[in-house]
Order: C-alpha cells, then sequence, then structure tokens
C-alpha cells in the first residue's frame, strides 16, 4: 500500500518525507482495518519527523494520529462495525497511509452531516482539548489562557471553553490571527511577539486560573506568575523547550499545580473513554455550529513534504488535511 515514509531518518526537513511502498496491516483481535479518506496533519507529526516524539511501542512507525475513512477489514471479536462504515479514529500512528489497523474502541462515527474529509482533522484536537479542559476543572467564570488561538489545538480550544462559560485570554502572531481568534469568541487577543504577559495582567487582575499551555520551558516562569491563587497549568506542548527552573516556593504560595499530560501512549482503555466523550460533548456543538469547523488546508498524500514546510512556517491557521 501507498504510505508516508522516511529513508533517511536523519534527514529531518520536510523534504525527507516521500511516498512509498509499506505492507498492509492487518487488524488483530479486537482491531478494524480501515481504508484511509484522509489524515490530520498535527505539531506532533513534525515532531515525529524530527526525531523528537518516537511511536510508543508496538504502535507503527508511520507518522499520523488521526483519518478518517472506512471500514475495510473487521478483526476478531469485534461486533459494533460493518464493512464499508464511515468512521474516523484517533491513532497511535499509521495515519499516513492507504490502510491502518486500530483498536475499534479508538473509531467512531463521524458527526452527522460533516464531510468525510474534514471529519479527518477532528479527533486528535478535539480528545485533547476535552480531556485536558476535564483534568483542569474548567469551571463556569473562569479565565483560561490559551496560545496559538489560530491553531489546531487553540482554535478548538477557544469555542470549547467559551461554550463551558470560561473566559477566554488567547495569544497570536499577527492581526489576521487575532481578529479570527476574536471571531472564535475570546474575549482578550493578545499578540505574542509583545509583552503578552502584561496583557494578561491588565485582563485578569486575580490571576487566570486555567492555562492551556502548549509552549513549555520558555513561559514557565511568566505563566506560574499569571496563575490565580488554586490556579492550574496544563502542559500538553513543548514548543518552547524542555527544561526551565520553577520556583517551588510561588507554586506553594499559590496552591497552585502543573499537570503535564499525552495523549499518544496512553492505554486503548483510556482513549476509548476519550472518545466516547467527545462523541458526546462535542460531535452535537460541531453540528450544530457552536463549535465553527477549523479553516482547512488540503494538500494530495504526495505533497506530504509541503503540509510539513507549511506548518513549521508558522503561518498556518487552522488544520491541514492529506487527502487519499
Amino acid at each position: 500500500m501507498r504510505a508516508v515514509i522516511q529513508p533517511d531518518p536523519s534527514n529531518t526537513a520536510p523534504d525527507s518525507l516521500q511516498v512509498g511502498d509499506i505492507p498492509r496491516p492487518t487488524p488483530g483481535p479486537g482491531e478494524v482495518l480501515i481504508r484511509v479518506t484522509a489524515a490530520g496533519v498535527n505539531r506532533a507529526d513534525t515532531l515525529q519527523r524530527q526525531g523528537n516524539y518516537p511511536p510508543p511501542k508496538g504502535a507503527s512507525e508511520t507518522i499520523g494520529l488521526e483519518v478518517s475513512g472506512h471500514i475495510a477489514t473487521i478483526g476478531p471479536g469485534v461486533r459494533d462495525w460493518k464493512l464499508g462504515q464511515p468512521c474516523v479514529a484517533l491513532l497511535a500512528g499509521g495515519g499516513y497511509a492507504e490502510y491502518v489497523a486500530v483498536p475499534a474502541g479508538q473509531v467512531v462515527s463521524p458527526p452527522e452531516g460533516i464531510d468525510l474529509v474534514s471529519a479527518a482533522g477532528l479527533i486528535e484536537v478535539a480528545a485533547t482539548v476535552v480531556s485536558n479542559l476535564e483534568l483542569a476543572g474548567l469551571q463556569r467564570r473562569d479565565t483560561i489562557l490559551i496560545h496559538g488561538g489560530a491553531g489546531g489545538i487553540g482554535g478548538f480550544a477557544i469555542p470549547y471553553a467559551k461554550h463551558l462559560g470560561a473566559r477566554v485570554i488567547s495569544t497570536a502572531g499577527s492581526e489576521e490571527k487575532r481578529q479570527h481568534c476574536r471571531r472564535l469568541g475570546a474575549d482578550v487577543v493578545l499578540d505574542h511577539h509583545e509583552d503578552w504577559a502584561a496583557g494578561v495582567r491588565d485582563a485578569a487582575e486575580g490571576g487566570v486560573d486555567v492555562i492551556l499551555d502548549i509552549i513549555g520551558a520558555k513561559y514557565l516562569h511568566d505563566h506560574l506568575k499569571l496563575l490565580a491563587t488554586g490556579g492550574r497549568i496544563i502542559t500538553i506542548g513543548l514548543q518552547g523547550g524542555t527544561k526551565a527552573e520553577l520556583n517551588l516556593g510561588l507554586l506553594l504560595a499559590k496552591r497552585a499545580s502543573i499537570h503535564a499530560t499525552g495523549l499518544r501512549a496512553r492505554p486503548v482503555s483510556e482513549k476509548t473513554a476519550i472518545v466516547n466523550r467527545v462523541v458526546e460533548k462535542v460531535w452535537p456543538l460541531l453540528v450544530n455550529g457552536t463549535i465553527p469547523l477549523a479553516q482547512e488546508r488540503r494538500y494530495p498524500l504526495a505533497a506530504v513534504a509541503d503540509a510539513h514546510a507549511h506548518l513549521d512556517s508558522g503561518e498556518a491557521s487552522g488544520k491541514l488535511i492529506l487527502t487519499l
């Protein structure tokens, strides 16, 4: 089958990705085989290409954490799916390919009325945001700081947090992206090229209750100072590095917490529970327009290097999708 390969792992540039032939997977017990229609492109995919985010043990080496498609083969013990049914799936890897085998619990029907290609870019970001805002215990009237509001995570997190009744402060790099954040419902939008931390302090005099942190080390000191008493930092990305000095005294004085989480390596049982919550909580919001579909840029599989180069550039807004 056709799939994206990286023949020379020492070359980590986008053009290291090529389309080649690899064996078609066979679904094991409790798995289904999906004939892929489209695959979402995520920041984690670029990290894997760069050698910084290897797949969990036993997962496919092929890049790709979410797909849409149709059920092609049903493995032993699977009873809830029929051949040819449309679906979307959360993966540990393997998405940039014509076929992917995945535990059936991580496969769900797409939202009603949403194009199957667009649906390919929904499950990873929805699962990430829903699971982490639940972990943060985001409440009505809480203030949340969301960086990169025009990106894949931010563009979903802003309207979802507003749906939960939170006040949203976001950052973005260009005026066009900041306008997009405002259209999504952000109450305050700041230029991350300027003194965004001062802007957050002005906008939230008592501090922020939750920070959905995609940056990591670079912003740790500012984030800790910006927290309200009892505030929570939920670190889900490390775009700003992995190591920084932590002032435990300030953390203690604020009775605050820092929780770092990942989705990819979680056991199937946890992923199954998360995708079921996405279907329950998020699919209706997408269908009725409470959460708008992200801006999209689609690429054929053969243009995977172009997709990764665009994401690396920092100019990408919304969602990038590979079509098969």
